[in-house]
C-alpha cells in the first residue's frame, strides 16, 4: 500500500494513501458468495440465486462495508509503519484525484512529553473509613425517605411540611394574574428562597403574611427574574414528620428479606464503602490530574482535540440543564467557555497514556471485573447489568477506560512523593 505522510502544523499530518483495487474485489467477492449460500430470494431456491441477481440486490451495501473495514485496517496498519501516536480520531475523505481508492487521512498526534518522570510530583492521598456513626446517619436518612405526616396546630418550625399558597405583586402586575400558586415545602430543606423560607418560621395555619423577596437574575420565572416583588404567603396546613420504626417491615422493605438489623446494617456498610472508594478515587484522580496539569501545562496541545473535548463539555452542561427542567440556548461559540477546564482534561488524558505506554502496563482483568459487580450491585438484577456490559462494545470500553485510568493514577501516586490525610466519611464524599 502506497503511503505518504506530511506535516500541516506542529501537532497536525495529513497522510495519503491508495487502496490496493485487488483486495477490495476480492473481500466484495467473498463477501457476496457467502450471501449467495443462504440468501432468500422470491423466485429462487435457496442457495440457487444467480450471481447476477445477487450482485444487483447486495452489490452496492457490500461494497461499502468491505471498502469501510479495508480502509480502517489500512490506515491502522500505515500507522503502526510509520509509528505515529494519534491523538483523537482522524478524518478520512477521498482524495481529489482521478483514482477513485486513493485517500485523504488528517489527524493529530499526540505531543513529545520528553521523559515524564513522576517521583518528583507531590500527591496527598486520602483516606477514610466508614464507622458505626455513618450507619447510623444513612439509617435516619432512609427513615426520613419513608416518613409521613401529621397536620399540627402550633408554629411552623425546621422540619415541617407546609401547604401554601403564593402569588407575587410587581407594582401593577400579578402573578399569577388569576388565583395562586400552590405548594408544600420543608422547611430546611432549601428548595424556597431563603427570605421565603425565613418568613414561614413561626406561621400557623389559615395565616397570611407579604414578604419583600429579591429574585435571582437565573429566576425560572423571567417576569420576576432579578426584581423585587412583594410574595402574598398564605399557610394552609402544618405538619410534623412522622418517622417510621427501624423494624422487620421497613428492613424487608429495602430488600433485605432476612429483616434482620444486622444484616440491613452490613449492606449499609457495603454500599457506603462502595461509595467512599469511588470518592476517594475521585479526589485522588484530582489531586494527580492538578499536579499533571501545573507540571507540563507549558506543552502545546492538539488544538481540534481540545476544541472537541470543549464542545462535548459544552454539550454535557446543556443536557444536564435540560434534565434539571431548564431551558437553555446558547451561541455557536458557547464551548469558548469550556476551553481551559478541556485542555486540562486533554493534557491529563494524554498524559496518562503516554505513561501507560512508556512503562508498558496492561489492563488489570480482575480489577475490570470488580468494578463492574460493583456497578452492578446498586441495581435490581445485578446479573442483566453484568451481561448488558458484556453485549454492549461501547458501555464495555468506556469501562476498559475508567479502570485504565484509575490503574494509572494509582500507579502515578505510589511513585510520586505523597502524603496520607485523614478524612471523616461525610468529609470524603463531600463534593
Amino acid at each position: 500500500m502506497q503511503v505518504s505522510v506530511e506535516s500541516v502544523g506542529a501537532l497536525e499530518r495529513r497522510m495519503t494513501f491508495q487502496l490496493p483495487a485487488e483486495r477490495l474485489e476480492t473481500g466484495v467477492g467473498g463477501r457476496l458468495r457467502e450471501i449467495a449460500r443462504t440468501a432468500r430470494i422470491k423466485g429462487f431456491r435457496p442457495g440457487k440465486v444467480p450471481a447476477k441477481v445477487i450482485e444487483q440486490r447486495y452489490g452496492e451495501q457490500v461494497r461499502a462495508e468491505v471498502l469501510d473495514r479495508l480502509l480502517r485496517e489500512g490506515f491502522d496498519e500505515a500507522v503502526r509503519e510509520n509509528a505515529l501516536r494519534l491523538a483523537g480520531a482522524p478524518r478520512i475523505e477521498p482524495s481529489q484525484g482521478d483514482d477513485d481508492l486513493a485517500y485523504v487521512a488528517t489527524f493529530e498526534v499526540v505531543p513529545d512529553f520528553g521523559e515524564i518522570d513522576v517521583s518528583k510530583l507531590t500527591v496527598v492521598r486520602h483516606t477514610a473509613e466508614v464507622t458505626d456513626e455513618d450507619i447510623d446517619r444513612m439509617i435516619e436518612n432512609l427513615r426520613l425517605q419513608r416518613r409521613t405526616w401529621s397536620a399540627v396546630t402550633r408554629p411552623a418550625q425546621e422540619g415541617d411540611a407546609l401547604d401554601i399558597e403564593t402569588w407575587s405583586q410587581i407594582g401593577d402586575e400579578r402573578l399569577p394574574a388569576e388565583g395562586a400558586e400552590k405548594g408544600t415545602p420543608v422547611l430546611g430543606s432549601g428548595s424556597m428562597l431563603p427570605a421565603l423560607e425565613a418568613a414561614l418560621v413561626g406561621m400557623q395555619a389559615d395565616e397570611e403574611k407579604t414578604v419583600e423577596v429579591e429574585f435571582p437574575a437565573n429566576w425560572r420565572v423571567p417576569q420576576l427574574a432579578g426584581k423585587q416583588a412583594q410574595v402574598h404567603i398564605k399557610v394552609e396546613r402544618v405538619s410534623e414528620p412522622v418517622l417510621p420504626e427501624v423494624d422487620a417491615a421497613f428492613i424487608k422493605s429495602f430488600g433485605v428479606k432476612s429483616g434482620e438489623p444486622e444484616q440491613f446494617r452490613s449492606e449499609i456498610r457495603t454500599n457506603l464503602e462502595r461509595e467512599l472508594k469511588g470518592a476517594l478515587m475521585n479526589r485522588l484522580r484530582r489531586e494527580v490530574g492538578e499536579q499533571l496539569v501545573a507540571t507540563w501545562s507549558s506543552v502545546e496541545l492538539p488544538p481540534r482535540l481540545v476544541e472537541n473535548e470543549a464542545k462535548a463539555m459544552t454539550q454535557q452542561a446543556v443536557e444536564q440543564s435540560r434534565r434539571q427542567g431548564r431551558k437553555v440556548e446558547l451561541p455557536a461559540d458557547a464551548h469558548q467557555q469550556f476551553m481551559e477546564p478541556a485542555r486540562k482534561r486533554v493534557l491529563v488524558g494524554l498524559l496518562v497514556g503516554e505513561i501507560a505506554r512508556a512503562h508498558k502496563l496492561q489492563l488489570d482483568p480482575k480489577r475490570l471485573n470488580e468494578t463492574l459487580r460493583l456497578i452492578a450491585s446498586t441495581y435490581e438484577e445485578p446479573d442483566q447489568v453484568i451481561e448488558l456490559y458484556r453485549n454492549d462494545p461501547q458501555l464495555m470500553s468506556g469501562l476498559q477506560n475508567r479502570v485504565m485510568e484509575e490503574q494509572v493514577i494509582d500507579w502515578i501516586a505510589e511513585r510520586a512523593q505523597h502524603t496520607e490525610k485523614q478524612l471523616s466519611f461525610q468529609e470524603a464524599i463531600a463534593p
